[in-house]
């Protein structure tokens, strides 16, 4: 495990016209990256089943992104803006969008200050009927603030109320309001599972014409569940990016997916940094199951730097069997986790062969996993599409990196 890990060698010059601030017409029109055998190229994105062996599996995260920005005004005229991030009271997310009573979530809220210990009131009417969503700020700790919301008319769940009232939690260095464009556009045609505060935007590209070519190509897919947490937005703050705190995030993939991911290895594209880090983490839940770290009833946790501390000769297909094995012996259909996993330069991937994802933000954590992946070739791809006019970050352009061994 290194010492230091100096962020400003992991950034680059990003003209702010190269950042994609609204989407293309259509998704798949995308400039294509593509890097391999020490050759990079580029195409549309319409192209990607031309490229695909058919052995390769594809593992996309199908976390749906919600309206989690809630805007408060006070008497005063002050905005008081509310980012959900993760259910707190009840914990589950099936439990607490369905809730028609009280829940609390964990929060990031913006002008903080602002905001001392009075309950904030947003009023609304829906189909004639008056309604008001009231937030109470109950426990604040560093930057996350527990806020319990109740509302009146149960007849709506939390979940109606964030698609009524919610906004699309659009990422900062956007620098604009969500519009209703954004409502379909930041969502992969394939979410199904709601509690992502940020979309997993490698999957933005995909339509299901280009899903159709993949599977007439006879090229295999699975689906797994990361719901991204607002850390994907938080820049690395401090020259040593050992320092900086991943937030955890949940994590969910059900027994099929898991045999999936045992038949294919060696043959794997990770659809998004969310379904690299989703598949890298199980591998570590394994070990620590092969290591008898885990027991049925207690919670399943990857911690940021658990993956560097243990020296293992296990294989992807051991780990992967030893939760099919777990699964079996406690009756589960799926498991549950959450990790903090950060990937770096120097971390040796074990489930992952190759990556479909958009151009990262300068000094970011998205970064370090690229550049974890293909070494400082990262320079060279990141110079390629910005003479190429490739457009950045979460509504940009994509690339697809396979794996090369040549990459130091």
């Amino acid at each position: 495990m290194l010492n230091n890990l100096d962020i400003n060698e992991f950034t680059y010059d990003l003209p702010d016209d190269r950042i994609a601030r609204f989407p293309l017409d259509d998704r798949d029109r995308s400039k294509l990256l593509v890097s391999e055998n020490g050759i990079i190229s580029d195409t549309e994105f319409s192209k990607l089943p031309d490229l695909m062996p058919t052995d390769k599996l594809l593992v996309f995260n199908n976390s749906r992104v919600i309206r989690a920005r809630l805007l408060f005004r006070k008497n005063s005229g002050a905005q008081i803006e509310v980012l959900c991030l993760e259910p707190a009271d009840p914990a589950d997310y099936e439990r607490s969008f369905s809730s028609k009573k009280p829940v609390t979530w964990k929060c990031i809220v913006g002008n903080l200050k602002r905001w001392k210990n009075e309950l904030l009131e947003l009023p609304f009417r829906v189909e004639g009927n008056d309604y008001l969503l009231t937030a109470e700020k109950v426990n604040t700790n560093n930057d996350i603030c527990e806020v319990r919301f109740s509302w009146t008319n149960t007849d709506l769940s939390f979940s109606d109320l964030l698609e009524i009232q919610g906004h699309v939690p659009l990422p900062p260095y956007l620098g604009r309001e969500d519009n209703i464009n954004d409502v379909s556009r930041y969502q992969t045609i394939y979410a199904t599972v709601k509690g992502s505060v940020a979309a997993p935007t490698a999957g933005l590209h995909f339509t299901a014409k280009v899903l159709d070519r993949l599977k007439d190509k006879g090229i295999k897919s699975c689906e797994v569940t990361l719901h991204v947490g607002a850390g994907t937005f938080q820049p690395v703050k401090t020259d040593n990016a050992l320092l900086h705190k991943m937030h955890s995030e949940q994590i969910y993939i059900n027994r099929t997916t898991l045999t999936s991911l045992n038949e294919k290895q060696g043959n794997i594209i990770a659809v998004g940094t969310t379904s690299v880090r989703t598949l890298e983490s199980l591998y570590w839940i394994g070990v620590k199951m092969l290591e008898q770290e885990t027991v049925n009833g207690e919670p399943i946790h990857l911690g940021q730097w658990e993956a560097y501390k243990v020296k293992t000769s296990y294989t992807a297909n051991e780990a992967i069997e030893a939760i099919l094995d777990y699964m079996k012996k406690y009756n589960l259909d799926s498991i549950e986790a959450s990790t903090q996993l950060m990937i770096i330069p120097g971390y040796r991937f074990r489930m992952v062969d190759g990556i479909i994802t958009n151009f990262h933000q300068p000094g970011s954590t998205l970064l370090l996993l690229v550049a974890a992946w293909c070494g400082s070739k990262w320079k060279e791809i990141y110079r390629y599409a910005i003479d190429n006019k490739f457009r950045f970050l979460s509504y940009g352009d994509s690339s697809l990196m396979i794996r090369e061994l040549t990459y130091k």
